[in-house]
């Protein structure tokens, strides 16, 4: 049998070949993995995204604490660092999002074909068992979404102060633009460490919901 990593190359060509998210969850569910399995694969990602993204935006910080400590030295050097690191920050953020867009599609894909076949039930007690189950799966992926949306919105106000600072630090490249951009580190620190901790919550939030939809 194929490991699961085959089987996700297997549908994505499925899904690029023919352009429907219909196709794909067939073509998994031919091999015998469903929404729920694609819904916890996603969320382990958008997981490992948020883990990424954290590194990498400790990594912008410290290389910015190092332009405002800067001693002497090649200044275009500097400012291609700070310039690397403020682009690796933007592909971070853009992969969160990427995550959490792709968790949102099958999380309502799934509730919407968990809706539906509530419908088919003529066993009345499985169906309220099942209605409960949805309810309670519902609540919990409730609160994973708002802790991963809290989190990706704090991105955009970091990296537009960081995007600032660097093309400050390009028009001006001397001692007196690293003076300048001394009074804006505190403030950007500042929102790096919410940033990272609120990612935090979400990384925790993402592995007890991995954890409650694999224990049923």
């Amino acid at each position: 049998m194929m490991n699961r990593f085959k089987l996700l190359i297997l549908a994505g060509l499925i899904t690029f070949l023919t352009g429907c998210q219909t196709a794909y969850y067939s073509a998994m569910e031919q091999v015998g993995v469903h929404k729920r399995d694609i819904l916890v694969d996603r969320v382990e990602e958008a997981r490992e995204s948020q883990a990424d993204a954290q590194e990498q935006f400790k990594d912008a910080l410290e290389q910015f604490r190092s332009v405002v400590a800067f001693d002497g030295g090649e200044l275009d050097k500097i400012y291609n660092q700070l310039q690397s690191e403020y682009d690796d920050s933007v592909d971070a953020a853009e992969d969160v999002s990427n995550r959490i867009s792709k968790v949102e599609q099958v999380s309502e894909d799934l509730f919407d074909e968990w809706e539906e076949e509530l419908t088919q039930y003529t066993n009345q007690k499985f169906r309220s068992q099942s209605a409960a189950k949805l309810r309670t799966t519902k609540a919990r992926y409730k609160e994973l979404i708002r802790s991963l949306k809290k989190a990706e919105k704090r991105m955009p106000p970091v990296l537009s102060a960081l995007q600032d600072n660097v093309l400050f630090l390009k028009h001006n490249l001397n001692a007196r633009a690293i003076g300048s951009l001394k009074s804006e580190y505190k403030g950007i620190k500042s929102n790096i460490d919410l940033l990272i901790k609120d990612m935090e919550k979400a990384i925790q939030d993402s592995d007890r919901f991995i954890k409650q939809m694999e224990q049923g």
